[in-house]
């Protein structure tokens, strides 16, 4: 089975993460992210593939198109927490996996869940990663109703 870090897919989600942070952090579109991400962050030698850009710009720009959606459905499952009160990666990690879920209704929910918890291993902590699974578990419970 193939490491998470050689999928492209898995790749293409990292990426649409680092675009969405620079969304958030910097105020800026998620075009211009992107482009920047893409032309001046990219971390490996070779440039990424035409799947690879669109799927992860496609993840971001969904996600931030569904933003009050998604907001809403976690403010409900946690209550009383906010996502702004989350640890902004934590928060764009369940807000990316939600917007997947509610997008691509083919990829299976297990996948759509594992990816986000190997991005919170990545990018955040293990506590992260409990609540992050947690959540997004609720939630698919509450998506498949």
């Amino acid at each position: 089975m193939a490491r998470p870090k050689n999928n492209p897919r898995h790749r293409a989600r990292e990426a649409a993460l680092q675009i969405l942070y620079q969304w958030e952090v910097g105020r800026t579109d998620v075009e211009h992210a992107a482009a920047t991400f893409f032309g001046h962050q990219w971390p490996d030698t070779t440039p990424p593939s035409d799947a690879l850009r669109e799927f992860a710009i496609s993840l971001a720009r969904e996600t931030v198109t569904r933003l009050d959606t998604i907001d809403a459905l976690v403010a409900e499952t946690t209550e009383r927490w906010r996502p702004e009160r989350m640890a902004v990666l934590d928060r764009l990690i369940l807000r990316m996996a939600i917007g997947e879920l509610m997008r691509d209704p083919e990829t299976p929910r297990p996948v759509i869940i594992n990816e986000a918890l190997e991005l919170a291993r990545t990018f955040s902590s293990e506590d992260s990663v409990k609540f992050i699974n947690g959540m997004l578990d609720a939630i698919r419970k509450k998506l498949e109703k």
